[in-house]
């Protein structure tokens, strides 16, 4: 429940044009420029965009720093850092499913922030590299393939499960999501306290037939992170470390296990400014600097294989790892309008911004 609690956006998202007004006041010299530090992120000089109106992206934090829970706003543009603002607020101290509240934590550039259901995205990423390497053949494998200890569940409607439906939450079984209706009375619930979470979900009842429709099923990333722990022979933290996390120089992250597996689903704390280059890295086809991370293919075919027309990401979600393109973020005073297609990471803790 607590993942969706605020919308985390890792997606094909543009933020929709509006004209700012110019009754508000210039804003201060310095504020959102972004200091420029050993971290391999670009950060471009005051007056180097033109296309930048820092005012107007000064009064779009002051709003949202006085209006909600946003810990920091950072926005990329042509693959520099051109705004950067962190403030005060509340976050969740991890390891417990539900988290508790922390009030007044000062943010800044080196604080870690749950990205929530962004941790989907992530996740999609490392299961596209461990596919680019041959550790999985394609996303077409059958779930059951990956587990033979539970081949006592299945039935002729569970054997056409395939990882792609995993990927794209249609695994046609029966779930209750954990949302503020349900309380405690959900199959979230019910799965962690499980002693084979696994178990649990390919336990349930099918509904549908796989891959007919879409339904939010977080037990879906709890099969997703045990399938990439028996394809890699790491849990998924691990495996996201050495072949994501390194390459972009993103060190100190903090990612929860639950019953020796990666929460796939949540619990991933990044540095606002990491968030950022992982969104520069999904714009630019998976490529950070010279190297290709993820291959092209896996961002294309990410996009279109959702239930949902052009999605960055398989985890197409209302909790949000993915948002179709025609979803749009409105922000009083921003001026100057964002193309379609710009990459848009939001959290409770932060808002990055590519284009």
């Amino acid at each position: 429940m607590r993942r969706r609690r605020f919308i985390s956006l890792l997606g094909g998202a543009a933020l929709a044009p509006l004209t700012a007004s110019r009754v508000y006041a210039e804003a201060p010299e310095g504020c959102g420029v972004p200091v420029a530090r050993d971290d391999g992120l670009v950060v471009a000089g005051v007056h180097e965009d033109k296309l930048v109106d820092r005012d107007a992206l000064c009064r779009m934090a002051d709003r949202l720093a006085a209006d909600a829970n946003v810990h920091s706003v950072l926005v990329t543009r042509g693959g520099k850092l051109v705004f950067e603002r962190y403030f005060k607020g509340d976050d969740e101290i991890p390891g417990r499913f539900y988290g508790r509240r922390v009030e007044n934590i000062a943010f800044d550039a080196d604080t870690l922030h749950d990205v929530k259901s962004v941790s989907k995205s992530v996740a999609s990423l490392a299961v596209g590299i461990a596919i680019d390497r041959g550790l999985i053949r394609s996303v077409n494998e059958p779930i059951f393939g990956f587990f033979p200890e539970l081949s006592d569940l299945r039935s002729p409607e569970k054997d056409g499960l395939r990882l792609s439906h995993v990927l794209t939450m249609s695994l046609g079984l029966k779930w209750v999501e954990a949302t503020p209706s349900t309380g405690d009375d959900n199959d979230e619930v019910r799965m962690h306290m499980a002693p084979d979470p696994c178990r649990y979900v390919l336990g349930l009842a099918a509904t549908a037939p796989p891959g007919q429709e879409f339904f939010y099923n977080t037990g879906a990333l709890t099969l997703l992170s045990a399938i990439m722990r028996k394809a890699t022979g790491r849990p998924l933290d691990e495996f996201a470390r050495e072949s994501l996390f390194e390459p972009l120089g993103i060190t100190g992250t903090e990612w929860t296990r639950v019953k020796g597996d990666t929460d796939a689903g949540g619990g991933l704390r990044l540095r606002p400014r990491d968030m950022a280059k992982i969104g520069q890295l999904v714009l630019a086809g998976g490529r950070w600097n010279d190297r290709q991370v993820v291959s092209k293919a896996w961002i294309e075919t990410s996009r279109h294989r959702s239930s949902r027309p052009r999605t960055i990401s398989f985890m197409d979600t209302y909790g949000g790892s993915a948002a179709p393109d025609s979803m749009r973020m409105r922000s009083t005073g921003l001026a100057r309008s964002v193309e379609a297609g710009s990459l848009f990471a939001l959290s409770p803790s932060s808002i990055s911004s590519s284009w």
